[in-house]
């Protein structure tokens, strides 16, 4: 199997606190991944640690690796903001910039790398708003600020600012979690069309979400009281739904705990 992103023995820890340990998987080009698992498993705290966002938490720091198309991410000569230019975030809540306008929340990103020519800029907003299925319903009040859209729509807008800078993977942090049904839908529908072109990890605590939008599913969970998350398995998700491996996953799934 072709990997984008081989994750090995990874731990990961906040000051003295190990959060997550030994977590070892791989996650395919062109592919849906999603984390399940009951709340502080630690799903969330991997994700961020594949583009060297939990560094921005004060003592925070991993052990192991993250190989991206087979380099370290961790190297010491690579840099964190390159890494998160081309492994982009889409979080739990839309963040658009409610004042800056629709256009310029899109491109903000490569207005900040020192992109200045506007029809340059004008034309990727547009495609990375045709990318995120939003380019029909705001083509007509770009200039209007970010704030004004729905949050299904402020959630697309996010994903458009994401996919401008034209990343190699994307991280999403439970999407949908502050979202209408309708616009979930369009969220998943829109991941379905991202993987054709992106690599997409998302945690979402909808296992419904996961059966729907995934490829493959990794179920985490917690060992006790003040233990580390832990990655239980991670297989085709089909299989962790009809066939799990492990026990474990199979009582989550169900609704035994969790």
């Amino acid at each position: 199997m072709a990997k984008r992103i081989d994750v090995k023995d990874l731990n990961i820890f906040y000051g003295k606190f190990h959060a997550v340990d030994r977590v070892t998987l791989a996650v395919p080009p062109r592919s849906v991944t999603a984390f399940i698992g009951p709340s502080g498993c630690g799903k969330s705290t991997v994700l961020r640690s594949l583009n060297r966002m939990h560094e921005v938490t004060p003592g925070a720091r991993v052990e192991g690796k993250v190989l991206l198309d087979g380099e370290d991410i961790y190297a010491s000569a690579v840099d964190p903001v390159e890494v998160r230019r081309t492994i982009g975030m889409v979080f739990q809540r839309p963040n658009p910039f409610p004042t800056m306008s629709i256009r310029d929340n899109v491109v903000a990103g490569l207005r900040l790398g020192g992109m200045r020519n506007k029809k340059q800029l004008d034309e990727i907003a547009e495609r990375s708003l045709r990318g995120a299925n939003l380019w029909a319903e705001v083509s007509d009040r770009l200039d209007k600020p970010g704030g004004s859209l729905s949050g299904g729509q402020q959630q697309r807008l996010c994903i458009a600012r994401a996919i401008a800078v034209q990343p190699d993977v994307l991280l999403m942090d439970e999407p949908c979690s502050a979202l209408d049904p309708i616009s979930t839908l369009a969220i998943e529908d829109l991941i379905g069309e991202l993987k054709k072109d992106y690599t997409i990890v998302i945690v979402t605590h909808n296992m419904q979400q996961a059966a729907r939008v995934s490829d493959q599913t990794a179920f985490f969970n917690l060992h006790g009281v003040g233990q580390p998350g832990r990655l239980v398995e991670i297989d085709d998700t089909e299989k962790i739904f009809s066939n799990p491996g492990q026990q474990a996953t199979e009582d989550y799934i169900s609704g035994r705990f969790g």
